[in-house]
């Protein structure tokens, strides 16, 4: 028996800084004068029920299936894991009340709050996650973040699992009794924790699953329970609309003071503008232009979102993409700078990096990507060293002209941007012809998954504070790695970092980091463009609002309205 240090789980939260610009903890605006705030109170748009915009449709309401951060918030709005983050985005106690770690850091034994119950009277059991968590390493179920407890995680057997070696019921997971899991990993991981709050780790009921007619969780009200702050109160998949209300039966009740949430998707931010003028909206994100109209309102909030937008390359099915000249060419072709203050202007950072700046801190207390400079011999706003790439791949290639299609997804800002990114590369690169094919983003997601694509135009977002949120994606068949790009060289450091050498040695870990990322820089395996940040219009009569660089981007569970 491993002899157990007992802690508070806030104390064991795993303190990585998030510190994005101007990314607070909590939203609270003040009363506005302005043109935007005059047009209407928020009382008009619902009572004490939040009227949110979002950009695209809910993807999945199955946490283990879901891999956007639309859907990831929806989750999270009606679901409590074991951890959730507080408005700094540190771990503190949800489902789980306590948390005991072996002194080898290879076992966790949480015990769960006598409290917790779903949204159908049934208690919240540690059986919920092993469900949970069974499910998601399960082959059939095939979730994308299945990684998230083998590669990231490291739970016992989980890799295993998920490669069809191994029962679901060898993972390293356990009821000991109704109110007390215990995880075993395989290697100590120093944010496991922090995982907690991510979405794949979230509960579900086994005997409400297995009552459901196949394929008809998280489709309806009746096909979801809750355990968190709201309940789901009306949705269809793939709905322009649908709402939560308050859970009177949670845990922490007391503290919720919304009534609910109604969400509203508008793709186009003109529309979303309109309606937050009118008072149909509380909260909406602006872009572009509309940034400018703004400027001083106190009414817009801009935080930092985490998501870095990049282009990535399918080198294993498009010959001429295959040459590491003609995606250095590419990535050097783009005006960054100039993308982030012409066309996206809502604090955006331009991105020069593999892993992009301000979220994940090291050892020494110094940002990861604080150095935007460090591969500007390879990534670099330069139509020069541009050209001068372009007539290495024209010579290694025997051909003068180039046709690629650039895939995107149909929102506003998406579509300006890429506009832009065709204009520079092709003024950039005589020859290149680049044609832009606009889809919903679910349809986008699909084929870049799929491989069906050249070049497209994407986004991820850190799930967790560490720089191998990002580099993890790009290991050989990583269900992430786009472009089927595999280098034995990078896969052994990554795996150095996640389950060899230096996984007890911060230091040696930090450094091995940084040599993969030139790796991938160096065989500009993406183009990196800008890391986003959210321009907000919030009501003056709305605080509290919660705003995380990581895992879940909007929390509303403390948001209070009038």
């Amino acid at each position: 028996m491993k002899r157990l240090k007992s802690l508070a789980v806030g104390a064991l939260a795993c303190s990585l800084a998030m510190s994005l610009v101007a990314c607070g903890g909590t939203a609270s605006s003040s009363a506005s004068t302005s043109s935007s705030s005059q047009s209407a109170t928020s009382a008009a748009a619902g009572g004490n029920t939040l009227n949110v915009m979002v950009e695209v449709e809910v993807a999945s309401l199955d946490p283990q299936i879901a891999n956007d951060g639309t859907s990831f918030e929806v989750i999270a709005d009606y679901t409590d894991g074991l951890m959730q983050m507080d408005s700094t985005g540190k771990a503190v106690p949800a489902i789980a009340q306590s948390c005991d770690v072996s002194d080898d850091g290879l076992t966790y034994t949480f015990h769960l709050r006598d409290d917790a119950k779903w949204s159908n009277g049934d208690p919240v059991t540690a059986d919920d996650f092993v469900f949970g968590w069974q499910r998601a390493v399960d082959p059939a179920t095939a979730s994308e973040y299945s990684y998230m407890l083998s590669d990231i995680g490291q739970i016992k057997n989980a890799a295993d699992i998920i490669a069809g070696n191994k029962p679901v019921t060898d993972l390293g997971v356990k009821a000991v009794d109704d109110k007390t899991l215990q995880v075993e990993l395989d290697v100590p991981v120093s944010y496991f924790l922090s995982l907690m709050y991510f979405p794949t780790f979230y509960p579900v009921n086994r005997a409400f699953y297995n009552s459901l007619a196949t394929g008809t969780f998280g489709t309806s009200p009746d096909t979801v329970l809750s355990d968190g702050a709201f309940k789901l109160d009306s949705y269809q998949p793939a709905a322009l609309s649908f709402s939560l209300v308050k859970n009177a039966d949670y845990y922490d009740a007391a503290n919720v003071k919304l009534d609910g949430l109604d969400y509203q998707v508008i793709k186009d931010s003109q529309q979303a503008f309109m309606s937050y003028q009118n008072g149909d909206l509380d909260i909406v994100k602006l872009s572009g232009d509309q940034v400018d109209q703004v400027s001083g309102d106190p009414e817009l909030k801009v935080v930092g979102a985490g998501y870095m937008w990049y282009l990535t390359m399918n080198s294993h099915d498009v010959p001429a993409l295959d040459n590491v000249n003609m995606r250095l060419a590419l990535t050097n072709a783009v005006n960054r700078a100039s993308i982030v203050k012409d066309v996206v202007k809502d604090g955006s950072v331009a991105t020069y990096t593999a892993v992009p700046p301000q979220f994940a801190t090291g050892p020494d207390g110094t940002d990861f990507s604080a150095d935007q400079t460090m591969f500007s011999d390879v990534c670099s706003d330069d139509t020069t060293k541009a050209a001068q790439y372009y007539d290495k791949a024209k010579q290694e290639l025997g051909q003068d002209s180039f046709t690629f299609e650039l895939l995107l997804e149909d929102q506003t800002e998406t579509q300006n941007v890429a506009a832009v990114l065709k204009e520079e590369i092709e003024s950039a690169l005589p020859g290149v012809t680049l044609n832009l094919k606009v889809e919903p983003k679910k349809q986008r997601v699909e084929d870049i998954q799929n491989g069906d694509y050249q070049v497209c135009l994407t986004r991820w977002g850190p799930d967790y504070a560490d720089p191998m949120t990002y580099l993890g994606m790009w290991v050989t068949d990583n269900s992430n790695n786009y472009g089927l790009w595999s280098n034995a060289d990078y896969d052994k450091i990554i795996a150095d970092c996640t389950t060899g050498a230096y996984i007890t040695d911060a230091s040696a870990r930090w450094k091995a980091m940084y040599d993969a990322e030139k790796i991938v820089m160096d065989q500009a395996v993406i183009a990196p463009l800008y890391t986003k940040a959210d321009a907000n219009m919030i009501k003056s009569d709305v605080s509290g609002i919660e705003f995380h660089p990581v895992a879940i981007n909007r929390v509303f569970k403390n948001t209070v309205k009038g």
